[in-house]
């Protein structure tokens, strides 16, 4: 079992002879054959994205001759008709050859239609990926015309590995599902999924090919067999929709952007070094911290494996430094995690320890690429006149923001009159940590009135998207049965207990697992199969009720530990599972729960290991739990410590907190280890 950014990272040496790096690049956005409303945005800003990430960023060297580009909404590119899909595929598969790397990327929209091979789809029907010229269905022939299906893109992918190519491939489109648009923003967000219906195709007569496990995961696309490695990512799985927004958030000049593409992005900035199981869980845990979408992203192939067949490193938390008229430059910005007004060390070298800092600078402007900065004093410390060549400016701690920003509904409903008639009394309740802004301001949730929904006199809890996708199981706080202070004090428990889950998922997703020196290992069992097998972090597994989780941990490190084991529920629930002492050499054997019918969803468990000072007591984190969000509310010692408590909303009313104590002595640091899972019910 491999945990995220941790693992030891073994490839095989590079083949003597100089591998080339190449990528096709396709941006679908305006579709001429359909209505202009189910036109995208967003994947011409993807697609650029991405290769201004490959040729200038990545890990690899892509040369800008070898990124091929195919979009409609990108000046000078060719738009991505199928027949252009097919020929830069043709051109591709004659310039690569063994030990080369193909990076494939698909923006646009998505659907399902009848299988043409029933036999080869576990649901009866194919996935398609629509070029801009699609047509609509044709009973003759059984397809959408100039339509890419799955089953051509397999074809496709195969040419290339059996080149002897490593391809990694990834799909931000989604194919089926459900959603509703709730609510209107500031930013406008669309889903890249066409429903079939859109084209003709009736999919009510379509019967699932034979009987399914419910625990099985079938990928959209399959890159069948070659010679070449092969791993794909998608934004979705095949019954699930994934939208695009304006990012990055903060940003006046934001665009429209596939938020798998962005999230994708964003982490490979900040992770180059780390294998493809690493990206995808941290995808995965920003999509849960963030609110972006409520699908989950799938991830195939050698996951094992370091990302575009590099070596194996840590996080990137450091940049070379120049100055210029305006002040430092660096090439790192909002896509690496960083921001406006924070403080970086400048350090001489990148092998320089953290106490050596010559200076600290701000960063007074930052774009996606690169950022400026000016010196500032701190801790006593200027920097000098003189400053050596290769200088580097280090991000040396992070510090947590455990605010939640809430926008608030438009006035002119009755149910949206009366919370913001008792405003003041919500934001007394919630406390410094939520935050209410305008409708058109950007948030984490949306607070909204939804007159065609089960509830119309309710109020709705939405993710930022504004998108409803399950009425069951998004909250929603009835207005008619309460007073004001009725109405504020259950809104305010609601919020802040979904607050407290999501500041967990932060806090895990900064401390990382990288001490102590503890092996992890997490399983599952059924029901019908009692043998314990390792549950995988990437894909993410799935769950039926009544399968059990178990853990092993073995302590290799020299000094006692403590390990704690939280499950964080699709219901917002926090549940404490164990707390414990482990002395070095020890291991931990323990069966800790099983799958519930209750409520079904994403869920998430945390290992929370922890060094033991001695004679210190068991660190037990029970305090922590909290029971489940009833989503129909009617009326009814060290710095590492403190952020937990911290994040279970303490008292402190700043709203970030470090992670680090400059006090602590030197010595292993906490850990947490997170799994993603997804429960399901039994067919």
């Amino acid at each position: 079992m491999k945990s995220l950014f941790t693992i030891a990272l073994c490839l095989a040496a590079l083949p003597a002879l100089a591998r080339e790096n190449h990528a096709l690049l396709i941006g679908a956005n305006s579709y001429p054959s359909l209505e202009e409303r189910w036109w995208l945005k967003g994947p011409a800003n993807d697609v650029q994205l991405v290769a201004t990430y490959l040729t200038t960023q990545a890990p690899v060297p892509f040369a800008a001759g070898n990124v091929t580009v195919l979009s409609d909404g990108v000046p000078g590119s060719t738009a991505p008709t199928l027949a252009a899909i097919r020929a830069a595929f043709a051109e591709l598969t004659t310039e690569v050859g063994p030990g080369d790397f193909v990076y494939l990327h698909f923006s646009g929209h998505g659907t399902q239609a009848p299988a043409l091979d029933a036999s080869t789809e576990l649901d009866g029907l194919d996935e398609l990926f629509l070029p801009v010229d699609i047509g609509p269905w044709s009973d003759q022939i059984g397809a959408v015309e100039n339509a890419l299906v799955d089953d051509e893109i397999g074809a496709l992918i195969d040419g290339l590995r059996a080149k002897g190519a490593n391809v990694w491939a990834v799909f931000d489109s989604c194919h089926s599902g459900t959603a509703t648009r709730a609510v209107e923003s500031g930013d406008e967000v669309r889903l890249r999924q066409l429903p079939p219906e859109a084209l003709g195709i009736d999919l009510d007569s379509v019967e699932v090919s034979r009987s399914v496990d419910p625990r099985a995961t079938e990928a959209p696309f399959d890159g069948g067999a070659g010679e070449g490695s092969f791993v794909a990512f998608f934004a979705a799985q095949t019954n699930e929709v994934t939208p695009e927004k304006n990012l990055p958030k903060g940003k006046p000049g934001r665009k429209p952007q596939g938020v798998f593409t962005w999230t994708l992005m964003e982490t490979l900035a900040e992770y180059p070094n780390a294998t493809y199981g690493q990206i995808g869980q941290e995808v995965l845990r920003r999509y849960a911290v963030k609110n972006l979408a409520k699908s989950t992203p799938l991830f195939e192939g050698d996951l094992d494996q370091v990302v575009f067949g590099g070596a194996g490193g840590a996080r990137v938390s450091q940049w070379q430094a120049e100055v210029t008229d305006a002040g430092f430059t660096i090439p790192a910005g909002t896509l690496h995690g960083l921001s406006e007004g924070a403080v970086l060390a400048v350090m001489e070298s990148a092998a320089a320890a953290d106490a050596d800092a010559l200076g600290f600078v701000e960063l007074t402007s930052v774009e996606t690429f690169a950022s400026t900065a000016r010196s500032v004093e701190k801790d006593g410390k200027v920097l000098p006149a003189e400053l050596p060549k290769g200088m580097v400016l280090r991000k040396l701690d992070e510090a947590l923001d455990f605010t939640l920003t809430v926008a608030l509904p438009a006035a002119g409903t009755a149910p949206a009159d009366a919370l913001l008639a008792t405003l003041g009394k919500l934001e007394e309740a919630s406390g410094p940590r939520l935050r209410f802004v305008a409708l058109d301001q950007e948030a984490d949730l949306r607070l909204a009135v939804l007159p065609d929904s089960p509830r119309p006199d309710a109020i709705w809890v939405l993710p930022s998207t504004g998108l409803a996708e399950d009425w069951g199981a998004t909250p929603s706080v009835t207005t008619g049965d309460k007073d004001g202070a009725e109405l504020a004090a259950v809104l305010a428990d609601t919020l802040t207990t979904m607050a407290r889950a999501q500041n967990l998922l932060k806090l895990a997703g900064a401390v990382g697992a990288s001490n102590p020196d503890v092996a992890v290992e997490l399983l599952t069992r059924t029901p019908e199969d009692r043998t314990l097998r390792p549950l995988p972090f990437a894909p993410v597994p799935t769950l039926l009720p009544d399968d059990e989780v178990h853990v092993l941990a073995k302590n290799n490190g020299d000094g006692p530990v403590d390990v704690n084991v939280l499950y964080i529920g699709a219901d917002w629930s926090i549940s404490h599972w164990f707390s414990g002492r482990l002395q070095p050499g020890d291991e931990l054997k323990k069966g800790l729960f099983k799958i519930s019918a209750d409520v079904l969803g994403q869920e998430r468990m945390l290992v929370v290991v922890t060094p033991a000072r001695p004679q210190s007591p068991v660190e037990d984190l029970s305090y922590l739990a909290q029971d489940a969000l009833d989503t129909t509310r009617a009326v009814g010692g060290t710095a590492f410590g403190e952020a937990l408590a911290e994040a279970g909303f303490g008292q402190t009313t700043r709203g970030a907190v470090a992670l680090t104590d400059e006090a602590d002595e030197a010595g292993p640091g906490p850990a947490i280890l997170s799994l993603e899972l997804r429960t399901v019910a039994a067919e």
